[in-house]
């Protein structure tokens, strides 16, 4: 089976009191959230089979850092993977039209396509007034991450210490791959959706690596995992001109993963929402607990962690 493929903005502006824009001529702004028509946790956490073929979930991935082995970069020597697994119909209602909302406050269209990398280095449309209005920006949109219901598995590959241990010729994306494949299934499970089919949605980047991608993905799904069984998942190229929701979430969430492992007492305002979205060995009720290595993975691991 072959994956599926699937197909400049005006400045950025910060909604709330800080521009101001829509404010002066007397314009409401668009809510992001309707709290009082919102899925409850239940609903999107709950465990109801599938009526058809495919899943009630979808996941959508994106990566931080270079997946090369042959150099590194001093700066963030390591690859991050993270997998963003939504409800889909939870995804369909809120997730899509907050965030559009948020756009059409900041922009006045919904065209412009998140990139945390842009948004960092205040590039294309993310060119900032000053640190107030970017701030603001930024509190807002992680605001949105945080009232969004997702789970996040991740796996952060620390390439310097992989390459001490003679893993130059390791493919760090494909490493990251298992394990989050691996861990997704084991969320299926638990959803009662492993008997469908879960579509994992992963940006194009570039022909070759895109085939060494699908094949990697392929063995896995085929049993060269640890638990030596078929795993219900099919991959889904997406071309980066693609205005995905959950591929830009995806992106906005994998570095503030990466730091949280280089930096680890650095403030990091996007990690701490973040420890609420992870997998863990507690469930709903000890969300923000026993994510490290169960829905975190750090490879090779420290010597400190014990083994899952």
């Amino acid at each position: 089976m072959s994956a599926k493929r699937i197909g400049k903005p005006q400045q950025a502006c910060a909604t709330g009191e800080i521009m101001g824009v829509y404010r002066d001529k007397t314009l409401p702004q668009l809510p992001l959230f309707d709290t009082e028509t919102d899925m409850t946790a239940e609903e999107v956490g709950g465990a109801s089979a599938p009526t058809g073929k495919f899943s009630n979930y979808v996941v959508y991935v994106d990566e931080s850092g270079d997946h090369g082995m042959q150099s590194l970069d001093e700066n963030y020597p390591l690859f991050v993977l993270a997998f963003c697994v939504f409800h889909k119909r939870y995804y369909s209602e809120k997730v899509v039209p907050a965030l559009q909302k948020f756009k059409f406050n900041c922009f006045g269209h919904d065209v412009v396509v998140l990139h945390e990398h842009e948004i960092r280095k205040e590039k294309g449309a993310f060119k900032f007034d000053n640190r107030q209005h970017k701030q603001a920006f930024l509190s807002e949109l992680t605001d949105i991450i945080e009232a969004s219901h997702f789970i996040l598995m991740s796996c952060v590959i620390d390439k310097a210490r992989l390459r001490a241990r003679g893993g130059v010729a390791d493919n760090p994306y494909h490493l990251a791959l298992g394990f989050c494949l691996e861990t997704l299934h084991e969320f299926l499970l638990e959803k009662n959706q492993d008997g469908a089919l879960t579509h994992v949605v992963v940006e194009c980047r570039g022909k070759k690596e895109d085939n060494e991608l699908e094949l990697a993905f392929r063995r896995i799904c085929d049993g060269a995992n640890t638990k030596s069984k078929p795993l219900p998942f099919d991959i889904i190229f997406a071309d980066k001109k693609v205005n995905s929701s959950g591929l830009q979430l995806a992106d906005l969430v994998a570095r503030p993963v990466g730091m949280s492992v280089l930096r680890p007492h650095q403030e990091n305002r996007a990690f701490e929402v973040l420890k609420r979205k992870f997998f863990c060995s507690g469930g709903r009720e000890k969300l923000g607990e026993g994510f490290e290595n169960w829905g975190l993975k750090i490879f090779p691991p420290l010597d400190s962690e014990k083994p899952r």
